[in-house]
């Protein structure tokens, strides 16, 4: 299996009244609350869902209405490491199809990378990667949001429920080596380390869980190929099913190749578009993107195309793609593609090569 860096976006919504993914996963948190005496109605003040829904296969929710779920949790509950309880709480059958899609898989590998194609159907509110560097398997989070307060709780819940599905998909623990997390050391740290059982480093500027990349090559005790496939079906007809991106990814792609070779930061985007960042971040997370990573494949792709068609010089390719030197280009487009810009160059002879 060869493995690649794969970009796993949050989904972000426009507002409340868009409906952008299904509740996976929530129940645990639910389950959480309740044992702590709140109840489902006060953890979905201000959402605007009724407690009913939860219960509903075909209910949506928008990120806003989880972000104001988050919001709830941080202000009822009376424990600081809730966020982790909730996590370490979760069931396969919470992800409903999604999660049998993973525990069928034939690989712990083959699981993550259903995990990462299908995400979008469990609403994430950061922005994720998963990748592996030599030896070490990579789970990375980023606040594309400003989620400020609840970030650190966001982020429990997300690393605990990933460790929960793991050990129910292998039925046996994974081998941790770190978490690293970009906020100051809160004062349950212990449970961080009782939970995962390695090293955890606070403010440490970035959000990473590290883990043995031998794990990807174990096969999983559930394995089904027939159940495995007929669940992946079901969750790409159910992303097929989500509410389709607006016009907004079309404009700023139709703005970057307007813009001669000067690609606009997402300030200037979001002004350019009318819009303020904050709304323009979400509205693209929506569609399961970033600015970078949209303006990234912006670049690729006319890096491909300048490649295959043109005979212009790789170092004209740099400039025309927005980037001031040859070697970053090379080195971003091999991040892009796994390829250096050669590997792409038709076999002309009148084309400079790379």
């Amino acid at each position: 299996m060869k493995w690649t860096e794969t970009d796993l976006s949050g989904i972000q919504s426009r507002g409340v009244e868009h409906s952008a993914h299904s509740m996976l996963g929530l129940g645990a948190l639910v389950a959480e609350m309740a044992e702590q005496g709140i109840s489902a109605a006060a953890l979905l003040q201000g959402t605007g869902l009724a407690p009913e829904q939860l219960a509903d296969p075909k209910a949506l929710m928008s990120t806003d209405q989880k972000i104001t779920v988050f919001r709830n949790v941080k202000r009822l509950s009376s424990l600081p490491d809730v966020g982790l309880r909730a996590g370490c709480r979760q069931r396969l059958s919470d992800f409903g199809v999604y999660g049998y899609a993973l525990v069928s898989s034939a690989t712990f590998g083959e699981a993550v990378l259903s995990g990462v194609r299908h995400v979008k159907l469990a609403g994430p509110v950061l922005e994720k990667r998963f990748r592996v560097d030599g030896d070490t398997a990579i789970f990375e989070g980023r606040d594309v949001l400003q989620l400020g307060d609840i970030l650190p709780l966001s982020t429990e819940f997300w690393f605990s429920s990933i460790l929960k599905l793991g050990h129910t998909i292998l039925e046996a623990p994974l081998s941790n080596r770190r978490l690293r997390l970009p906020y100051p050391r809160p004062a349950h740290a212990s449970a961080y380390e009782r939970i995962f059982n390695c090293p955890v480093e606070f403010d440490a500027g970035v959000m990473e869980w590290h883990f043995d990349a031998a794990a990807l090559r174990q096969p999983c005790p559930n394995a089904n190929p027939i159940t495995a496939d007929l669940c992946k079906q079901f969750c790409e007809r159910m992303l097929e099913s989500l509410p389709d991106e607006d016009d907004l990814q079309r404009r700023i792609r139709t703005a970057c190749l307007n813009s001669k070779g000067r690609f606009p930061n997402a300030d200037e985007m979001a002004e350019r578009l009318g819009l303020s960042l904050r709304t323009l971040q979400r509205r693209l997370a929506d569609t399961g993107k970033s600015y970078q990573t949209l303006i990234d494949e912006v670049r690729a792709s006319l890096a491909m195309e300048f490649l295959e068609r043109t005979s212009l010089s790789v170092a004209e390719i740099a400039a025309r793609t927005g980037f001031s030197e040859a070697a970053s280009f090379r080195k971003a487009f091999r991040k892009w593609t796994g390829h250096p810009p050669s590997h792409y160059r038709a076999p002309d002879p009148v084309a400079l090569a790379d």
